[in-house]
C-alpha cells in the first residue's frame, strides 16, 4: 500500500509518499480502506514538532512513536476480526485514529472499540472525515463543560476555522444567541453556519466592545482567560481547545449524537480545499498558511 511517513520534524517536504506493508486486522479490529482524512493543526504541529512536548511524546531528536501522521478518516471497512460485530466488511465508518495517527495511507487498521461509527448516509467520504477532530471537541465544551442553553450569549474565536466551523452551528443548535470572530472575508461563510453576529479581529477587540457573553469559546487557543474576563457576564466563563477535553468514551458517545445530527441536516462540514495523497506536502503547506478557511481534505482512494 501507499502511506506518507516522515523521519525527521521539520517543513512539509519531510512528508515523503512510499510503499509500506499492508496491515492485518487483529482479532479485536478492523482493517479500514481510507478514503479520505484532513490536515488537522494536530497534524501539522506534530510533523514540526512544535510544540516541543509533541518530542516527548514522539522522541526527541526525530519521530519515534508515530511516523505516519493523519488523525481522522473515513472509508470502507475492507475485514474483520474474528471477535468484531459491530462492523462487517463494505460498512463505510468514519471516525478517529487518536494519538496513534495513520491515516495518511491506503489502509488502517483500528479497534472495534475505537471512536468510529458508521458514516453519515448524507455526508460524503471528505466530508465525514472532517466531523471527528472538527466537531468532537466544540461539543464537548459547549454542551457538556460550558452547559450552554437556550438565549445564552456565546462568542466563538476562530469561528471560520476547522474548529470553530462546527463550534458555530452546534452553538447555534443549543439555542445561544452566537457572535463569530474571524477575518472580514469569511464573514458571509459564518453568518451562513447560524452566527447573528460577526467581528473582525483585525480590527475590533472583543474584550472592549462592551458587550457580555454567558461563554466565550475559543477554538484556536490564543485567548487567555484572563483577556477575556472584561468580556464575561456575571458567571460567565471562557473555554479554550487546548484545555482538557472529552474521554474516549465521551468521544465514543458523542459521535453517535453528531451522526444523528448531521443525518438530521443540522450540521454540516465547511471544505475549503481537498488534495490528492500524493500533494501531501502542497496540503500541508496550505493548511498551516493561515489563508485557509474550514477543513483541507486529503483525498486517499
Amino acid at each position: 500500500m501507499k502511506a506518507v511517513v516522515y523521519e525527521r520534524y521539520g517543513p512539509p517536504e519531510v512528508l515523503q509518499l512510499r510503499d509500506a506493508p499492508k496491515p492485518a486486522p487483529e482479532r479485536d479490529e478492523i482493517l479500514v480502506r481510507v478514503r479520505a482524512t484532513t490536515v488537522t493543526a494536530g497534524d501539522w504541529r506534530m510533523r514540526k514538532a512544535e510544540p516541543f512536548v509533541a518530542r516527548l511524546f514522539n522522541g526527541l531528536l526525530k519521530p519515534v512513536r508515530v511516523k505516519t501522521l493523519g488523525f481522522d478518516l473515513a472509508g470502507d471497512v475492507e475485514a474483520a476480526g474474528s471477535d468484531v460485530t459491530l462492523f462487517r466488511p463494505g460498512d463505510p465508518i468514519f471516525g478517529s485514529c487518536g494519538f496513534g495517527f495513520g491515516a495518511y495511507a491506503e489502509y488502517r487498521r483500528l479497534p472495534e472499540r475505537a471512536v468510529i461509527a458508521t458514516k453519515p448516509v448524507n455526508m460524503t467520504y471528505e466530508e465525514a472525515a472532517c466531523v471527528p477532530y472538527g466537531a468532537l471537541a466544540p461539543l464537548h465544551y459547549l454542551r457538556t463543560t460550558g452547559r450552554v442553553r437556550g438565549g445564552q450569549r456565546v462568542l466563538i474565536v476562530g469561528a471560520s476555522g476547522s474548529v470553530g466551523t462546527f463550534a458555530v452551528q452546534l452553538a447555534r443548535h443549543l439555542g445561544a444567541e452566537v457572535t463569530g470572530v474571524c477575518s472580514a472575508r469569511n464573514f458571509d461563510l459564518v453568518r451562513s453556519l447560524g452566527a447573528q453576529k460577526v467581528m473582525d479581529y483585525t480590527t475590533e477587540d472583543f474584550t472592549a466592545t462592551g458587550d457580555r457573553y454567558d461563554l466565550i469559546f475559543d477554538a484556536v487557543g490564543k485567548s487567555a482567560a484572563a483577556r477575556c474576563r472584561p468580556a464575561l457576564a456575571a458567571g460567565g466563563r471562557c473555554l479554550t481547545i487546548t484545555k482538557g477535553g472529552p474521554s474516549e468514551s465521551e468521544r465514543k458517545r458523542d459521535l453517535g449524537f453528531l451522526v444523528e445530527l448531521i443525518e438530521a441536516g443540522e450540521l454540516r462540514s465547511v471544505i475549503d480545499r481537498s488534495f490528492p495523497l500524493e500533494h501531501i506536502v502542497e496540503a500541508h503547506r496550505y493548511a498551516e498558511s493561515g489563508r485557509k478557511y474550514g477543513n483541507v481534505v486529503v483525498t486517499v482512494a
